[in-house]
């Protein structure tokens, strides 16, 4: 009698157990599944992030250098019709300081680096040569230069920039230069610091020396950062993306890119740290919000552990390995032959149903635009890698929605989001089978057309072009689109450069009045 107790009693526990962490196991692994998903999504999305951001301040800082060397080659143009004249030199440097704040200061100097003029002119530098780095450079390239960052006379680090005038018959006169004292206020400075995000990112700037030419921290400025990755890289010319130690040994996720006149490295980054503290506090309180149902799971398990025996053991044998397709079959085999088993039967059926919907549904949500249904960049990346590999030949066509801004500004981006939404179903109607569609910005979207040549590809492009035009858009009616298309390998055999390709058409047809398709030239014959 007291046998039959025991084992009653050792059964009983034993199944419970079982039950017990074959629950805690499935939650456990489900959250922790849920927890490295979503945390490299969040990583990959904040280096993607930083990398545009700093891409687009490159990108911005160019056009910068650009604007100046314009404004220096007009006034180089000016002055070389009376350079021996001081006053006219000395009001034309004054203009020009007191025309733009792209300059802390600004000076003309002839072909010794005699100093002829400047502004402010409390700088006392007319009749004096100069020795500087930049100075000397300017004299013997005589051509427009951006100089490496270097200590000036007056202790300031900065940068100098200069174009060089010529009399009429292109004889060598001098320069015309405009300092940047990089630890003052001023244009550049400015761009620098204007920062968008509020997201704990930061950035920094670095010469091709390590030296920071920019950085939240003034005081930081000048000083030279060893031992970093993505500096390391940039400073080599290669824009990029990834995670690095920086000089304090914290981690950060560092988007990369290069300033090509200045060969200046901008890196936008965030702490690692500071990216996944919300998922942190966000698994807390799935975990928190689970434990009432988690609860009542238990209590009800261990009232049916008293009347359970083999049928619940092969449950309890199934439920460790939930996560296993074939395990749904193996349950819907266990013949429960009473209520409370044939009950749980049916909940870890849906249970794992539950779970594998979850599980196929974070896999689309990875491939999947959520605005338009199309696919992301990961799609993008996934198609281009796999046809690269089998060497399938492929058109791309990169459409952009004409004077979307004005839908956004005019209707709202409520209405915006629904052409965007209408002119995906467009694609959809105009694709074929293996055909890849992407949303890979706000307004811009990529074709990917597998084994098709430029011909067929204008053909699909000037059919969804037309179909869009025609298409009534409630409440904005009607819109247009443009589209630039280039092939692979037939434009490039460099797939990054087949898409730039298709991108920069794309915004040749917008300068040429839009509403059209432009094709690169490359193979653009019949099939």
């Amino acid at each position: 009698m007291n046998f039959k107790s025991i084992a009653k009693m050792d059964l009983r526990r034993l199944i419970l157990a079982l039950t017990i962490a074959s629950a805690l196991i499935s939650l456990a692994n489900t959250l922790y599944a849920s927890y490295q998903v979503q945390r490299q999504q969040l990583i990959d999305a904040a280096l993607e992030r930083n990398h545009a951001y700093a891409t687009k301040l490159a990108a911005s800082t160019e056009d910068f250098f650009d604007s100046v060397q314009q404004q220096l080659g007009y006034a180089a143009q000016v002055i070389s019709a009376d350079f021996t004249n001081m006053a006219f030199l000395a009001a034309e440097t004054e203009r020009l300081f007191l025309q733009t704040d792209s300059f802390n200061s600004i000076a003309v100097i002839d072909s010794r680096a005699e100093v002829l003029a400047t502004s402010p002119q409390t700088l006392n530098l007319v009749g004096k040569q100069l020795q500087t780095l930049g100075a000397t450079e300017a004299i013997t390239s005589r051509k427009p230069l951006i100089s490496q960052p270097y200590l000036s006379t007056a202790g300031n680090l900065v940068v100098f920039i200069s174009h060089p005038v010529s009399d009429v018959h292109g004889n060598y006169l001098g320069a015309i230069a405009g300092t940047i004292y990089l630890k003052h206020e001023n244009f550049l400075n400015r761009l620098l610091a204007s920062h968008f995000y509020q997201d704990g990112s930061y950035l920094y700037v670095v010469d091709q020396h390590r030296r920071l030419i920019y950085h939240p921290l003034n005081e930081r400025v000048g000083t030279v950062v060893e031992g970093n990755a993505a500096i390391e890289e940039v400073i080599s010319g290669v824009s990029g993306k990834k995670q690095v130690l920086n000089s304090r040994n914290v981690e950060m996720l560092a988007g990369y890119a290069v300033v090509p006149s200045s060969g200046w490295g901008i890196v936008a980054q965030r702490p690692k740290q500071a990216t996944l503290a919300a998922l942190d506090v966000l698994m807390w309180r799935v975990l928190l919000n689970s434990l009432p149902v988690a609860a009542i799971s238990l209590l009800l398990i261990l009232w049916c552990a008293r009347m359970i025996a083999r049928p619940l053991k092969q449950l309890a044998s199934g439920a460790r390995t939930m996560d296993n397709p074939a395990t749904a079959d193996e349950i819907q085999r266990v013949r429960s032959w009473y209520y409370e088993s044939a009950e749980l039967k049916k909940a870890m059926l849906l249970g794992i149903g539950l779970l594998q919907k979850n599980i196929n549904r974070l896999r689309q949500d990875a491939h999947t635009d959520p605005l338009t249904g199309l696919g992301n960049r990961r799609t993008l990346e996934n198609a281009l890698q796999t046809w690269e590999m089998e060497k399938t030949p492929f058109s791309v066509v990169s459409v952009d929605v004409d004077f979307f801004k004005q839908v956004n500004d005019s209707f709202g981006h409520d209405v915006g989001d629904g052409v965007l939404r209408q002119l995906a179903q467009h694609m959809r109607e105009c694709a074929r089978e293996d055909d890849v569609f992407c949303r890979v910005g706000g307004e811009e979207f990529l074709i990917l057309l597998p084994r098709t040549g430029l011909f067929v590809a204008q053909q699909v492009a000037q059919r969804l072009r037309q179909q869009v035009e025609r298409a009534d858009m409630v409440p904005v009616h009607h819109v247009t689109i443009s589209a630039g298309i280039a092939h692979w390998p037939g434009s490039s055999p460099d797939v990054a450069r087949v898409l730039k390709i298709a991108d920069e058409l794309l915004y040749q047809a917008k300068r040429q009045g839009r509403n059209r398709v432009e094709v690169h030239e490359a193979t653009l014959t019949p099939p």
